[in-house]
């Protein structure tokens, strides 16, 4: 194209094809247009359509470019303001902060881990088994710690697994360096072989994302939106866990069946097993590793033991921000495994950066959503509802609109909304309670179905390990839709049908307390 054959043109988002050049500058010609014709909500449409965009190409040109650009210029034209940015930048805060330290964090425990799933993957020989274990570890540890945090380990383990035999494969041995990231160097046997392993390894990267999901939704301190809600509505650990239980464990049931379902029919890109090639490689490392472990290694394994215990009790008990624990995991894992020097620490960093950046651009179309008043239509819908089919009807508007746009700021939109409906005598504290269980539900369930519902599933698709395995947007999509429909259709039954009674059994039970007012009620009425 003649656009670009100049050297600023070829400049432009760099080795992207034309094609995708000039959909980008299309995008930003239009924009403008709209927005000062048809108005805002339109316009404001079009932009987080072009921003999902953006995120299905990403193995085209990183996002951070183009998804950069739609940002800047929403600001530029008046979409948002950078007041708005800069606020839900500080919403987001304890987020970014988790990005930074807490993924590069889990970098100096990658031996640990690695020694452990590789013994988990050697010894466990069939899928069915090997694909719930990940799935339920994955959901067990996100109920305690946070999605991001169990997916960056996940992520680590799997790139672990891949170098491995891919330096095997390239005809080198254990100790030589090699750059994975090219294959060359590969035979025709060693490719195909490679083929059967990305598909291994994508299949259990799923399976681990929605087991993030699975036991993200049970806890307060399981998603960031969890201990928003949780504080709003005045409900400790054991509270928000039964009170969320009457949806989120079947659920949870049924998102394992789905799983082994998956695997023993092999639909939807699963069913994949690990060439057995592959595994003698892997057995071959572990041996290998054994048998040249000294005791410093080894001590330096049991060291990063003792912080990964640390780490898991101090996100349990909240002894800290989740950024904080994150720094303070960095500063432990350094100094206890002999990491001194400037740019072996350097390289943690590496992985979660860009991510961080891409995040920030994502809080700008979250201004925009909020400055154009995007979810308007939808929250004024609901709330003229009644009864049970408001409940139900919560639940499902926030399924799709975190489907759409990020879950987080979905549960921050309603949840201030039905405080504002409590403070003003719409609705009563019994149906607040039931709707904030829909709005938790809701964000956390139905948004496994897009990379973008999730900050878990967009820093996978974000990640240096999706490249690798061919993991793209739109497999992501494709590999969520059987977990999508199943569990968010069970939760839309649960939530229509088994959350008030089986609350009210927990308050006759007295297992959970009526609350006859909401915290902070009184500021909402006066507007603060």
């Amino acid at each position: 194209m003649a656009l670009f054959a100049n050297p600023a043109g070829r400049n432009f988002l760099g080795n992207s094809a034309d094609w995708y050049k000039m959909t980008i500058l299309t995008f930003l010609i239009i924009n403008p247009i709209l927005f000062f014709t048809v108005g805002g909500y339109i316009s404001g449409w079009v932009l987080v359509l072009e921003f999902i965009f953006t995120l299905a190409m990403a193995l085209k040109c990183y996002p951070l470019q183009p998804g950069g650009l739609l940002a800047f210029q929403a600001v530029l034209i008046g979409m948002t303001s950078p007041e708005t940015v800069m606020h839900e930048v500080e919403t987001g805060l304890e987020v970014i902060l988790l990005l930074v330290f807490m993924v590069a964090g889990i970098y100096f425990m990658k031996s640990m881990l690695l020694f452990l799933f590789t013994k988990l993957v050697v010894n466990v020989r069939n899928k069915v088994i090997l694909s719930l274990v990940f799935s339920f570890a994955a959901a067990f540890l996100s109920a305690f710690l946070d999605a991001l945090t169990v997916t960056a380990v996940v992520i680590a383990i799997s790139v672990g697994f891949y170098s491995i035999y891919h330096k095997v494969a390239s005809g080198k041995d254990f100790h030589q360096d090699h750059d994975h990231l090219h294959d060359q160097s590969l035979d025709k046997l060693g490719a195909e072989d490679l083929e059967a392993f990305r598909a291994f390894l994508r299949s259990l990267m799923m399976h681990a994302a929605v087991g993030t999901a699975l036991g993200g939704v049970m806890t307060i301190v399981g998603e960031p939106q969890n201990l928003l809600i949780g504080e709003e509505a005045g409900w400790e650990f054991i509270e928000f866990f039964l009170r969320m239980s009457p949806v989120t464990l079947p659920v949870f049931v049924v998102g394992l069946t789905t799983c082994v379902l998956l695997e023993t029919t092999g639909k939807f890109g699963y069913g994949a097993k690990i060439p057995e090639k592959v595994m003698n490689i892997l057995a071959d490392y572990d041996a290998y590793e054994s048998g040249r472990r000294t005791a410093q290694d080894k001590a330096a394994l049991v060291a990063q033991g003792l912080v990964g215990v640390w780490l898991i009790i101090g996100l349990m008990f909240h002894l800290a921000e989740v950024g904080l624990i994150g720094l303070s995991v960095i500063v432990l894992a350094t100094v206890f495994t002999g990491v001194t020097e400037e740019h072996q620490i350097g390289h943690a960093f590496e992985e979660a950066l860009p991510f961080t950046a891409l995040l920030v651009v994502f809080f700008s179309v979250v201004g925009v959503i909020a400055d154009q008043g995007l979810f308007a239509p939808v929250t004024n819908f609901v709330l003229s509802l009644e009864g049970s089919n408001q409940i139900s009807m919560l639940y499902m508007a926030n399924g799709v609109l975190s489907a759409i746009s990020d879950n987080v700021f979905v549960a921050t939109v309603y949840i201030s909304e039905m405080g504002k409906a409590l403070a003003e005598g719409a609705i009563t504290r019994d149906t607040y309670d039931l709707m904030a269980v829909a709005i938790n539900t809701g964000t956390n369930i139905p948004s496994v179905a897009t990379p973008n519902g999730q900050a878990a599933f967009l820093f996978l698709l974000t990640s240096a390990l999706a490249p690798l395995i061919r993991l793209s947007y739109m497999k992501m999509v494709v590999m969520a839709f059987p977990y999508a429909i199943t569990m968010a259709i069970t939760g839309y039954f649960a939530v229509a049908y088994l959350l008030e009674p089986l609350t009210q059994d927990l308050y006759d039970a007295h297992l959970i307390e009526h609350h006859t007012a909401l915290p902070g009620a009184d500021a909402v009425k006066s507007g603060h």
